[in-house]
């Protein structure tokens, strides 16, 4: 080497120097070559573990390179005291970069696999990507830092005060926060659903945020609900299972009114309604006619039971059916009851009642 060297007229420092370049690029090269291969074998499987393998594969030739490089020139190579010594802490630090990216990787492919299968769960697994590298980045510092020599007692002093602060100030947002992914991972309501709570909020949910969720009522104005308040509530969403649902309209007739004849005439509304194509009254089920609730003050109580097709075409179907249940009652005759009260004099107020007239 040193005969090399005075061939070429350069200092053995140099020569080494230069030598030491020329060994990390060719790795480099090599690395990036093996990069392309394995990003080629990763588009083959566009699914499954195969994917995993060679995306993480692929993600660790370069880095891999550089560390076999620098190992051995600074082996093999009589470098400098001061690039020994920087060499060898960069090798240090890009041996703890790939022990703490190899699981960090495995752990965000896995995220990604879950999210290729469910894109709803985008809205958890970002974050949830970000809070791994967060870790396993401030881990390998940690590790670095402590080989290094530096002491990090008062950081981890600094940090024990500065969280349990930091957390007393931030709790309600914290709260907020962690109720948000417990909603986007539960998925107790989705974006679009319709959904009211035990506080009588209702409208479509337009967006679970990190903070809070904002509803879309039918008067199309915004409600805004901080994440633990929707977390703790009872909620009844009219859009789960299935968007469908069943209406029950309520019908009442004087009594002396033969209960067969207002079944067969609601019945009738309801068919021929879905007949003539009423918009979000389904067909099936079929319409359904009980005396239910049935003894009332002033008449009997049916309920016409039909099928709509979200929550809010309960407002229009019931309101057209209304208006043929009041025709086809009208032709054929029966009444519909309206409140009455009997009041019964006694003796004395009769008699009060009387004299007043008199005089």
């Amino acid at each position: 080497m040193e005969q090399l060297a005075r061939a070429l007229h350069i200092s053995n420092k140099l020569f080494y120097t230069l030598l030491f370049g020329t060994l990390i690029i060719s790795f480099l090269m090599v690395g990036f070559a093996l990069n392309r291969v394995l990003h080629y074998w990763a588009k083959k499987f566009p699914d499954g573990w195969g994917q995993v393998f060679f995306s993480l594969l692929e993600s660790l030739t370069i880095p891999l390179s550089l560390i076999a490089s620098l190992y051995l020139g600074l082996e093999s190579l009589p470098l400098p005291t001061r690039f020994e010594y920087i060499g060898s802490r960069l090798v240090l630090a890009l041996v703890i970069l790939v022990m703490m990216y190899f699981p960090a990787k495995v752990i965000i492919l896995s995220l990604r696999r879950l999210e290729q299968k469910d894109p709803a769960l985008q809205r958890l697994t970002q974050p949830a990507a970000f809070v791994v590298r967060t870790l396993f980045a401030l881990l390998g510092t940690i590790i670095f830092l402590d080989n290094m020599g530096v002491t990090l007692t008062a950081v981890w002093t600094t940090l024990g005060v500065g969280s349990v602060a930091v957390a007393l100030a931030l709790q309600d947002t914290l709260s907020n926060f962690f109720s948000g992914l417990y909603l986007l991972a539960d998925r107790p309501v989705g974006p679009n659903d319709y959904i009211k709570l035990d506080s009588n909020q209702e409208g479509y949910v337009l967006r679970i945020g990190w903070r809070s969720t904002i509803l879309r009522t039918l008067g199309n104005n915004q409600v805004v609900i901080p994440n633990s308040s929707l977390a703790k509530a009872i909620i009844t969403n009219y859009s789960a299972p299935d968007p469908r649902m069943s209406y029950g309209l309520q019908v009442s007739v004087a009594y002396g009114t033969d209960p067969n004849q207002v079944e067969k005439i609601l019945l009738e509304v309801a068919r021929e309604a879905i007949r003539d194509g009423l918009e979000g009254l389904l067909a099936k089920p079929e319409p359904s006619v009980a005396l239910i609730p049935g003894f009332e003050e002033s008449g009997l109580n049916f309920s016409l039971g039909v099928q709509v097709r979200q929550f809010t075409d309960q407002f229009s179907v019931q309101s057209e059916l209304r208006k043929r249940i009041l025709k086809k009652f009208k032709d054929a005759g029966i009444k519909m009851p309206f409140p009455t009260r009997t009041v019964v004099f006694d003796k004395s107020t009769k008699e009060l009642f009387g004299s007043g007239s008199q005089s």
